[in-house]
């Protein structure tokens, strides 16, 4: 009886080790996926407000020498 508990205790440990390998790299995946993915996102925000930043530098760049003639 020993000897069948002891296959029976080395087959479960067995399983849950495997599957626990197994749902820790699907986890490291969608962590990998997820962060990539925000990465992406962040980079395009960035490059919206870049965009923006300069279309408004060159407006205030345009209007500057507006004002200054109507000034004198």
């Amino acid at each position: 009886m020993g000897y069948l508990l002891r296959v029976k205790l080395a087959s479960f440990f067995t399983g849950a080790a495997t599957a626990s390998f197994g749902a820790l790299y699907i986890l490291h995946r969608d962590y990998k996926f997820a962060h990539q993915s925000f990465k992406q996102q962040m980079k395009d925000l960035q490059g919206s407000l870049d965009t923006r930043i300069s279309s408004l530098e060159k407006l205030k760049q345009t209007e500057t020498p507006q004002l200054v003639e109507a000034t004198e």
